[in-house]
């Protein structure tokens, strides 16, 4: 299996995103296509002794930073890290894509680039999150911020195979973001949504309140991209605020250092269970090709989880699943 790497997306790119694919070579058994500068590549490789071994690179001079509009991927940065990446999905030099670059610029191009499984509307962005008891996937993340409630009904199937053909969840819970549990809530496009998801064959339990969202109420959570963009935020802005004030709490004080001397071992657990690293990422749901977005602060590890995880997706057959799911929705 061939998987091309942006070696120059995200914050710590690119040793982190060369160490998070070397050990990938060596944990999987795979090849990975780099995109970027040559020169610099194989630069930070040597002075950190990293092996480029089964590693090979595609040079490219530019690369789409956080600040440039999502349409440079396509217009103005054709020859940056993350544009020639997608190329070459497209061109199928590998099974699948990942960066941990600008996100808009990312959904942006796989949408427009990559072709679309057949019967998709619109390709949705799917993070996995953590929660209470577990884990879930929230989609739409932030790809379409208006929606159709057939793209919602879409996005609840491509959220349900994923989930179960690569996070190993059977029979995956599905719910739908809302205001209120009662049927008759939200706003048109959210009632339309719920008729179609409550006649599917789906594992569909209704309507998902905020305050039940993180104590893993479902599996697949659905929402249009408008709605879901301000749930994955703020998630992360209270997480980090949390986890802020709760360190001040045990480094500020005598007494609260003593406290944390006792409960450290819990307090790395409950750190882990949060621990974006863990999930490697976000696919991007119905593309004919997996493209991934990695965290934008990713360390190597991030990477490596995110590239075992595309590889159960290569190997589940997720996008047949995906078709074959669509397509016995309009034979219904």
């Amino acid at each position: 299996m061939k998987i091309i790497v942006d070696a120059f997306g995200g914050d710590n790119a690119p040793l982190e995103i060369i160490k998070g694919c070397a050990d990938a070579v060596k944990e999987f058994n795979i090849e990975i296509i780099l995109t970027g500068n040559e020169h610099t590549i194989k630069e930070v490789a040597a002075n950190n002794k990293i092996s480029l071994e089964h590693m090979s690179i595609v040079h490219c001079d530019e690369v789409i930073t956080m600040e440039d509009g999502a349409e440079s991927v396509l217009k103005t940065k054709k020859n940056s890290s993350m544009a020639v990446g997608l190329k070459l999905l497209n061109e199928d030099a590998g099974q699948a894509f990942i960066s941990a670059g600008n996100s808009g610029a990312l959904c942006f191009g796989a949408t427009l680039s990559i072709k679309r499984i057949k019967g998709i509307k619109r390709p949705a962005f799917a993070p996995v999150m953590p929660s209470e008891n577990g884990f879930f996937m929230l989609i739409d993340g932030g790809a379409n911020v208006e929606c159709r409630p057939e793209m919602l009904h879409q996005f609840a199937v491509m959220g349900s195979v994923y989930m179960e053909k690569v996070m190993k969840i059977q029979n995956p819970r599905v719910g739908l973001a809302n205001v209120g549990t009662e049927e008759h809530k939200g706003n048109e496009l959210y009632q339309n949504t719920y008729k179609i998801l409550a006649g599917s064959k789906l594992n569909f339990i209704g309507n998902v309140e905020g305050r039940d969202i993180p104590k893993g109420a479902c599996d697949v959570l659905v929402c249009d991209g408008f709605t879901g963009n301000l749930i994955l935020k703020m998630y992360e802005g209270v997480a980090f605020t949390l986890m802020k004030q709760i360190k001040h709490i045990f480094a500020d004080s005598a007494k609260g250092k003593l406290a944390a001397a006792l409960v450290m071992n819990d307090i790395k657990d409950f750190k882990t269970r949060f621990d974006y690293n863990t999930y490697g990422g976000a696919p991007i749901l119905g593309t004919s090709k997996l493209v991934f977005k990695a965290h934008g602060d990713s360390k190597a590890r991030t990477i490596t989880n995110a590239i075992r995880l595309m590889i159960d997706y290569v190997n589940a057959e997720a996008i047949d699943e995906i078709s074959s799911s669509l397509k016995s929705v309009k034979e219904k």
